[in-house]
């Protein structure tokens, strides 16, 4: 995608990030973005933003680490992961995969990011990105009992990923049909 940071990208009369956070909002959930370099892109989302820290360029585990140290010091018992390129994920979206561990499908594949992490799993994650080895997020979702939830595809995958040029003129084309 060129470089871009593809959550500012915009569809549909905004960015795929306003439409993720605009729908866990109306579920009523805390937000943060995780996210490395500078946060102040993320500025006019008026969220905290988390950085990897100590663990910065171990990859996405990396993130939800941040997360759950994030929702620990908020007082939540789980985290929900949200990729910031998947901006049609659907209302309800924590409810429907409570209890965690549990992780969203879809048409025949498994969306690890779009995740309900319980908080429990902070050690184990935390051992895993501080010894060297593999930092395969399927892995560590069977190490601690993930479970997958199906999703339907109606109009559109809901958990359609933006990662190139034809990815984001089919999710243009969706938002303005939802619009």
């Amino acid at each position: 995608m060129g470089g871009r940071d593809k959550p500012l990208l915009h569809i549909g009369g905004g960015t795929m990030m306003a439409r993720i956070i605009a729908t866990l909002r109306a579920d009523g959930h805390p937000i943060a973005i995780s996210a490395n370099g500078d946060p102040s892109r993320f500025g006019e989302f008026a969220v905290p933003v988390l950085s990897d820290g100590a663990f910065r360029g171990e990859g996405p585990l990396a993130g939800v680490l941040a997360g759950l140290d994030w929702a620990t010091a908020s007082g939540a018992t789980a985290l929900l992961t949200v990729p910031g390129d998947t901006p049609f994920v659907p209302p309800g979206l924590a409810a429907a995969l409570a209890p965690p561990p549990a992780c969203a499908a879809s048409d025949g594949r498994l969306h690890h990011l779009v995740a309900l992490w319980p908080i429990e799993c902070r050690g184990a994650l935390r051992a895993l990105l501080s010894a060297p080895g593999r930092r395969d997020i399927a892995a560590f979702q069977r190490t601690i009992g993930v479970r997958n939830v199906d999703f339907a595809v109606v109009t559109c995958d809901p958990f359609l990923n933006v990662n190139t040029p034809e990815d984001l003129a089919q999710a243009r084309a969706i938002a303005e049909e939802k619009t």
